[in-house]
């Protein structure tokens, strides 16, 4: 069975910054097509079936930095007063919850700064591994006829 939109499939991944941090290492199952995958890697998997393995790498554009989040406005008083907030520049940030953030600088104002989220692998290509472990069909199998207590056809 080929993988397509819609099918179970189950993949052993390797994913890491190329020269850097493994970001995961693990078997995973998803649907084709639900986007719980990074599309590209989906695009990859395409047309697959259970034993074939692709590797390669995902330039950062096709990768992280596919992605764009909206706008937000901040308050200059957020930022460091010594900070030098310049449109096009990139500001690093721990967010509310303690994450790291990366802040595009989109429009600076006396009062307000324009920031656009990135992600903060949005400027790395990524390496991949992958191998097709199973691909089936999300549905179930159909009730025999005995459990449903219809008469069998025949």
């Amino acid at each position: 069975m080929k993988i397509e939109k819609g099918r179970r499939v189950t993949v052993k991944v390797d994913v890491s910054v190329v020269g850097g941090d493994q970001l995961e290492k693990q078997t995973v199952e998803y649907i084709q097509g639900a986007g719980t995958m990074l599309p590209f890697l989906e695009t990859v998997l395409t047309g697959l079936e259970k034993g074939a393995k692709r590797e390669g790498v995902i330039k950062a554009k096709q990768a992280f930095g596919a992605t764009q989040l909206p706008s937000k406005k901040m308050k200059r008083s957020e930022f460091p007063k010594e900070a030098k907030l310049t449109a096009g520049e990139r500001f690093a940030a721990k967010g509310e919850n303690g994450m790291d953030v990366v802040l595009l600088i989109e429009k600076v104002g006396s009062d307000e700064v324009e920031v656009r989220f990135l992600h903060p692998l949005a400027d790395k290509d990524i390496k991949y591994s992958l191998e097709v472990v199973q691909v089936s069909d999300p549905r179930p199998p159909p009730m025999p006829a005995a459990a449903l207590e219809l008469e069998e056809e025949k």
